[in-house]
């Protein structure tokens, strides 16, 4: 059911499978290759809001003394000294730091966990955002799609990106009066990033809030509606097509995610206690 242009409330599982893949097919390929990479939440509240964004104050004032004291305290790690801003703001992000970049993922399945990991939102409807970043990249500056266009790619790398533009304030300067959105691929920091299939989102300035600059560009995206009451059956189904956290989080952290989850009883939830008699895993 669509409750807006660019909403799709999906009623069943079977539904959820074809807006998933909907206009993936590349007829110059002769391929399904997807222009979209996805964002799943656990509710309908949520926004495309950055975690730089909700520290709130004056937050774009505090971006740079973050990231500069990040650098300065950040021991051991594999992040090599000559490494760029772009580098660091991936591998900030990576760790917690309140950055203006914004996860996303190739896949619409790791959106769809993300979207139903937390058990205490089953309440709540939840959503998985499509964006159509070719397409967004045609709202970059010249120079910037000059150079996607230069290595056939569709988003940056920081080894891409950094020539053509070495730091924050740069970006900004490039477009002052029209904010754009550009992707970047963050270095395979850990196995995490890459069985997430991950990717960052990060808009031009730091006042800049995709949520706003999407509504002026509504042909970029679309949202699924994933109703509370399909939380369950597509949780179980996830779980056994092994999108988990066991999988998405490798080590014993993810492994203890799984593993409380996966046991946890679904009273409280709408559906019925496990059958403590039997081992839901085998």
């Amino acid at each position: 059911m669509s409750t807006s242009p660019n909403e799709i409330e999906v009623s069943s599982w079977e539904e959820l499978q074809h807006v998933l893949f909907r206009d993936t097919w590349d007829g110059r390929l002769g391929r399904f290759r997807s222009p979209f990479v996805y964002r799943g939440v656990r509710s309908r509240a949520y926004t495309l809001s950055t975690s730089l964004q909700r520290l709130g104050g004056p937050y774009h004032e505090l971006e740079n003394h973050l990231l500069r004291n990040f650098r300065k305290y950040a021991h051991d790690t594999a992040v090599p000294d000559h490494s760029s801003v772009w580098d660091w703001l991936a591998v900030a992000q990576h760790h917690g730091l309140p950055t203006r970049l914004l996860d996303w993922t190739y896949s619409p399945y790791v959106a769809l966990h993300f979207a139903t990991d937390d058990l205490e939102a089953y309440d709540q409807d939840g959503v998985i955002w499509a964006l159509n970043y070719v397409k967004a990249a045609e709202y970059m500056p010249q120079r910037l799609r000059e150079a996607l266009r230069a290595e056939g790619s569709n988003v940056f790398t920081p080894e891409l990106l950094q020539p053509v533009c070495r730091n924050l304030r740069e970006l900004g300067d490039m477009q002052p009066e029209q904010p754009f959105l550009l992707f970047l691929e963050p270095p395979s920091l850990d196995a995490r990033i890459i069985h997430q299939y991950a990717l960052f989102a990060l808009m031009s300035t730091p006042h800049a809030n995709l949520d706003s600059w999407l509504e002026e560009h509504p042909e970029l995206f679309y949202r699924i509606i994933l109703p509370a009451r399909l939380k369950w059956e597509t949780r179980d189904k996830l779980d056994q097509a092994n999108i988990t956290e066991r999988v998405l989080f490798p080590g014993l952290s993810g492994l203890s995610r799984w593993l409380h989850r996966h046991y946890s009883p679904t009273t409280g939830h709408g559906g019925q206690p496990l059958d403590s008699g039997r081992d839901p895993l085998g």
